[in-house]
């Protein structure tokens, strides 16, 4: 009787430990989970955290990674995540949503001793939460200087329209409030009269739908397009490449997918964040509750001049003008009121 009260309790403790959520004791692995909400291949933001938290790995041997792919319902993503820490096994999780703040922040309450490090979100004051928010107004600014300068040319597809357009796979608030208007007010500082059409394909992944917007938006005057859809905006490069128009390219390098229609390409430093986010929580360094906002100052937003490929499609008055612009947005010259996010 005896030996099944001790046992019994030591069931109960473990339970306990595992409801509590964070590794229950140290067992000289450091743990993470990789939640990526929906899938990662297709969508440059999760590629590039996840192989950041790859490069953390692959530097720190006691470092044992999980990749989950979550699907795209995100009613789905608080039960999946409840679950998946619930087994107290995991240090930290690192993700990158803007809508898993509030998703995090609910699981955490149910799990107070789990971690999150949330990246492109932005939550202060939670104890058990770190997030980074990337200045993508900035880095939306610098594209839509470049389309605003393309619109108003005399490039082979540009019109006299002084139309430009975004198509994107659904809206959340930092698209509506950060990415569009950035877009719209870089654009505009080349011509005040310069107009964006912004539309929803729906979904991430319905290329034909994304080919369809993008042609109807190209017959009402549009010429230079930013694309935030992940894997639908194959769409896009098939219509503008059938159709003549330009794309600038949100995150990552991509003028090989399209040269000559990928006229730009904007760099969000989510590899070297995730890697170092992780680095600092492995060596105790986090602080938790803290939020930060990080841009070309930082050196996690910026364009990538450096690929062989920038310039072609590009005039050569147009790259001479958008060069000595960029210069100066670097330099800080270029001022600008960040938009709230409430």
């Amino acid at each position: 009787m005896k030996k099944i009260t001790i046992c019994s309790v030591l069931l109960a403790l473990c339970c306990l430990a595992a409801f509590a959520g964070g590794t229950s004791e140290d067992d000289g692995v450091y743990s993470v989970l990789v939640y990526v909400t929906g899938v990662t291949a297709g969508s440059p933001s999760y590629e590039l955290m996840v192989q950041g938290a790859q490069d953390f790995a692959a530097d720190n041997p006691d470092a044992q990674l999980k990749i989950y792919e979550s699907g795209y319902n995100q009613a789905e993503w608080e039960s999946q995540l409840s679950d998946l820490v619930s087994s107290g096994k995991y240090d930290i999780v690192v993700s990158s949503n803007p809508a898993l703040t509030d998703i995090c922040a609910s699981v955490a309450e149910k799990f107070p001793n789990q971690k999150f490090i949330i990246t492109d979100a932005y939550l202060s004051g939670n104890p058990q939460i770190r997030t980074y928010l990337f200045n993508q107004y900035e880095q939306s600014m610098i594209l839509g200087y470049l389309a605003g300068l393309i619109t108003t040319s005399d490039m082979q597809y540009a019109n006299p329209a002084k139309k430009i357009g975004f198509i994107a796979a659904q809206e959340y608030p930092l698209l509506n409030k950060h990415l569009v208007p950035g877009f719209l007010a870089g654009a505009q500082l080349v011509d005040p009269e310069i107009t964006v059409d912004f539309r929803v394909i729906g979904n991430w992944y319905d290329a034909a739908k994304c080919g369809e917007l993008a042609s109807s938006m190209m017959a009402s005057g549009c010429d230079v397009f930013a694309t935030i859809a992940g894997g639908a905006d194959t769409g896009l490069f098939k219509a503008a490449k059938t159709n003549g128009a330009y794309v600038v390219y949100h995150n990552i390098d991509a003028y090989s997918t399209a040269p000559g229609i990928i006229v730009g390409c904007g760099k969000m430093g989510q590899r070297e964040l995730v890697r170092k986010a992780l680095q600092e929580d492995h060596d105790g360094k986090t602080a938790y509750g803290e939020a930060s906002i990080v841009g070309v100052a930082e050196g996690y937003v910026d364009f990538i001049d450096t690929d062989p490929l920038y310039g072609t499609g590009l005039s050569q008055d147009v790259r001479s003008r958008f060069d000595a612009w960029l210069a100066d947005f670097r330099a800080g010259k270029i001022k600008y009121e960040l938009p709230s996010l409430d």
